[in-house]
């Protein structure tokens, strides 16, 4: 099932306090881009944050899962309107993201 504007707009809203929330559509899902940086996917209107060993060390209790089949585990934010939750992982993950080394392309 595809995932609906007004959700991808929903979420970016609650996280407005992580920083600049941007999305864009991607293999018919959305991005999610906070002050450029790539941190989660919506898929099927839900919300999935790319684990950090900071993100999963502070959110242990957040349940894994892939947001689409063959995909590696993401963090399920289940509960979209705990905008403190998901703006302290959202925070977490994309500070930890921009000090990782970039991947070169070959």
């Amino acid at each position: 099932m595809a995932s609906h504007q007004d959700f991808v707009d929903y979420v970016a809203e609650q996280l407005r306090e992580a920083g600049t929330i941007c999305s864009r559509k991607m293999f018919g899902e959305y991005g999610l881009f906070c002050d450029g940086v790539f941190f989660a996917v919506i898929c099927g209107d839900q919300l999935f944050i790319k684990i950090t060993p900071a993100g999963e060390a502070a959110f242990s209790h957040l349940p894994k899962a892939p947001p689409y089949e063959g995909s590696r585990d993401y963090i399920w934010v289940e509960d979209v309107d705990d905008r403190d939750t998901m703006t302290a992982l959202t925070r977490l993950t994309c500070l930890a993201l921009q000090t990782q080394p970039k991947k070169r392309r070959k």
